[in-house]
């Protein structure tokens, strides 16, 4: 498995973008909307957590791994 270092601000942008497309997808099935209002906000919503994912998990996958520290490969331990 892949290690990644995540920043606070970058998780809770990951967090935020969840939440945005699951408000989004919660619309489309809701009913507390007239059935336009409700496509309209929730294809919205949807779109843009949709759309902010693509740079967020380009970044994280683009992010070097931490660098393995000498002595843990002259003891026989991997991170």
């Amino acid at each position: 498995m892949k290690e990644r270092n995540l920043t606070i601000p970058e998780i809770g942008l990951i967090a935020m973008t969840r939440v945005v497309l699951g408000v989004g997808i919660g619309l489309l099935v809701a009913d507390r909307l007239n059935a336009e209002q409700r496509k309209s906000v929730g294809f919205a919503l949807l779109a843009v957590g949709a759309l902010s994912t693509i740079p967020i998990v380009a970044n994280v996958l683009g992010k070097q791994q931490p660098a393995r520290r000498a002595h843990e490969f002259e003891e026989g331990h991997a991170i």
